[in-house]
């Protein structure tokens, strides 16, 4: 185990024990209703698993690395942000998938782009915010969002 997650986990076991010296029925309701919520994402979090080890058995290492690496250039920068811009899954747990990225030859430019765009643009989202925000504003903000991402994807692999 590294040091941030024993850090994280040491946080919060003090959060937790503080939580029971000041209100023991508060905490273990607490802890409750985030026992439901674990248990209603599993089904989730399983379909989710499987499909990154689909996607990752299809993608070769050799393809990881010709498109996502550090050789891919602009490109596979915008490879990487319209897949990560069309994929529909919780930032959480696309992280193993970026890790895999890594492990295989991707670049952190890639990486970061390909978090940063499933996060920032919903293009399986977007006939909502049309809805809701009109077309103009929808389209303009997952654009501007697209943009942004490259940008930023771009100075991550500049920086790290």
């Amino acid at each position: 185990m590294n040091i941030t997650a024993i850090m994280i986990n040491g946080i919060a076991l003090i959060g937790l024990l503080i939580a029971f010296i000041k209100d023991k029925e508060k905490a273990i309701m607490s802890l409750k209703i985030a026992g439901r919520s674990f248990i209603k994402i599993l089904p989730m979090a399983f379909i989710i698993i499987i499909v990154i080890g689909l996607i990752l058995g299809f993608i070769s290492p050799d393809m990881i690395s010709q498109y996502m690496g550090d050789d891919s250039g602009i490109l596979g920068v915008l490879i990487v942000g319209i897949f990560g811009a069309m994929m529909y899954i919780p930032a959480l747990l696309s992280f193993p998938l970026a890790a895999s990225f890594l492990d295989g030859g991707a670049s952190i430019t890639t990486v970061a782009t390909f978090i940063l765009t499933l996060t920032m643009v919903g293009t399986v989202t977007i006939s909502l915010e049309i809805r809701e925000l009109g077309k103009k504003i929808a389209l303009l903000r997952n654009g501007i969002s697209f943009i942004i991402a490259i940008i930023i994807g771009l100075l991550m692999g500049m920086i790290l």
